[in-house]
């Protein structure tokens, strides 16, 4: 785990993420999240807060931004389980492979930083995740948007990359004033595509 409890998967994606969307911004996002940062582990909540603020004012891009880098957080995360693990939550029935598609994904979020947590409950086609601290969303005045879409572009595309595809939406997100952040999985519809480009290892 990076500083204050960061990982390095979310600090990773979000740099690649501003790479393939703001590619000629790059230079100016790396004053904090500069490469021996990236290396060595030492980002700390400070710059990652600067980022996410700077982002918010990129001409409707931060929405992009976060959820490529939520793309790229799943897919690291699928990559990063051995073969058998994998091959293993796919041979599974369908109910058992989304209920196992749902666990690596709230461990992806609990490792992108330690204060947060997501609470996954589920009934018949539908799951409700209650987002605990997302590190987006503690912002001092609301915004105008869901800022936990990071969130959710993860969790689509883990269930989409273990066979189990399902839409995710955000309906109340504490950086626009709600109470907490809540998403909705409705399982057999949607699904996230493959990422034009290449594959990017963490």
């Amino acid at each position: 785990m990076r500083d204050a409890g960061i990982g390095r998967v979310l600090v990773a994606s979000l740099h690649q993420g501003i790479a393939d969307l703001l590619p000629t911004r790059l230079e100016f996002y790396e004053n904090w999240f500069n490469p021996i940062g990236l290396r060595d582990g030492t980002i700390g909540l400070a710059p990652l807060a600067a980022v996410l603020s700077f982002l918010r004012r990129e001409n409707g891009m931060y929405a992009a931004v976060t959820e490529r880098a939520g793309d790229y957080a799943a897919q690291w995360a699928v990559l990063g389980m051995s073969g058998l693990r994998t091959r293993g939550i796919r041979a599974l029935p369908r109910a058992l492979r989304t209920r196992f598609a749902l666990g690596v994904a709230r461990r992806l979020v609990r490792e992108t930083y330690a204060g947060s947590r997501a609470v996954v409950k589920v009934r018949k086609n539908q799951a409700r995740v209650d987002l605990r601290s997302s590190i987006f969303c503690g912002v001092r005045e609301p915004v105008d948007m869901p800022l936990c879409r990071y969130y959710a572009a993860a969790f689509e595309r883990v269930l989409t990359l273990l066979e189990a595809p399902g839409t995710v939406d955000v309906v109340q997100c504490r950086g626009a004033g709600e109470s907490r952040c809540v998403l909705t999985v409705t399982f057999g519809s949607g699904g996230r595509p493959a990422m034009a480009g290449r594959e990017v290892s963490p």
